[in-house]
């Protein structure tokens, strides 16, 4: 009844960021592949070695992955561009932008298309594809070409949009990590997911939390306040943080339209603790008696592996489908 999946990033290996080649990220991603088929997980995730970066280690590569690829963005930063970038609001995590926009947005040399047939060729099982959503990226960004952050934010989404429409994954899910701190810009950014999203061939998803930065969160907020912005998304199903924040606040779930599934947190990423599957069992159980278990369409970890130690995120996700299967009396 109920599908076991990842959220997307995976450890780096340390041979990886000391040796990378083309075919030792194949070797690497095949590896992450391999491990989530044996722990028996649902939908699998290629784990996003590729995008690792050793300068922007805090974020796993999930922002500049993207900015220094996308054209019309300069990422050769000055004094006078990171003091501009720190006057803007709820942005105070970050030392830097990840980059300024001088010119229009284009697709640059951003090539997602390939990454995920590169990935594609590694299995046969379920797959799911991550990308990082347009008001994560537009708000890491100093602009100097847009007049408006929602013209920026729609404009990016409509560069990505173009690759998307080519990726043809079981599953293409983007992630916001950024908007559940910052509900007031719900409506607009609503408007440029929902581009994004509309490309998807398969089905789509989307992931929120409250920050994984560094392994720490850094947004606050409630869900309760993102109830319109997840109605208005054009999306299968959502996959939302609650091992961490508890399960009280699932009760706000119930108003999320019938039509969209909720993929429920319940796996902790902050902590190196490895879950029983009798407390994911439990957690499950909390969850369904808020919104019904026919709500539940996807379990997962709140977040990315990538901070924790290989041997604690194999052993999660074992507890994961162990705790799923203990739940529904496999």
């Amino acid at each position: 009844m109920i599908k076991t999946t990842v959220v997307g990033s995976y450890p780096m290996f340390d041979w990886l960021a000391a040796l990378p080649s083309d075919q030792a990220l194949s070797d690497a991603t095949a590896v992450v592949l391999k491990t989530q088929e044996l722990a028996g997980l649902d939908v699998i995730a290629d784990g996003e070695l590729y995008r690792f970066d050793v300068n922007h280690p805090e974020t796993n590569g999930m922002i500049e992955y993207f900015v220094r690829q996308i054209g019309g963005i300069r990422t050769e930063l000055g004094r006078a561009d990171v003091a501009a970038f720190r006057k803007l609001a709820g942005m105070g995590f970050r030392r830097k932008p990840a980059g300024v926009i001088e010119q229009a947005l284009s697709e640059g040399t951003l090539d997602l298309v390939s990454d995920y047939q590169r990935v594609r060729s590694l299995t046969k099982a379920p797959l799911k594809f991550t990308i990082t959503g347009p008001h994560m990226l537009s708000k890491t960004l100093h602009d100097t070409h847009y007049s408006e952050l929602p013209e920026r934010t729609l404009r990016l989404a409509k560069v990505l949009a173009e690759q998307i429409k080519e990726i043809d994954a079981d599953v293409v899910q983007l992630d916001e990590a950024n908007l559940p701190g910052h509900p007031q810009e719900a409506g607009w950014a609503a408007e440029a997911i929902n581009v994004m999203l509309d490309a998807i061939p398969n089905t789509p998803a989307v992931h929120l939390c409250f920050g994984n930065y560094g392994g720490q969160s850094i947004q606050k907020g409630e869900w309760k306040a993102l109830l319109a912005y997840m109605n208005a998304l054009h999306t299968d199903h959502l996959v939302l943080e609650f091992a961490r924040r508890g399960y009280d606040e699932m009760e706000y779930l119930k108003d999320v339209r019938p039509d969209i599934g909720l993929g429920i947190g319940v796996v902790d990423v902050k902590t190196t603790m490895i879950e029983s599957a009798e407390l994911i069992a439990r957690r499950i159980e909390q969850a369904a008696q808020h919104v019904g278990i026919e709500r539940i369409k996807y379990i997962h970890p709140d977040c990315g592996f990538w901070m924790l130690p290989r041997s604690v995120a194999d052993g999660k996700m074992q507890a994961l489908v162990a705790g799923r299967d203990l739940f529904e009396g496999k």
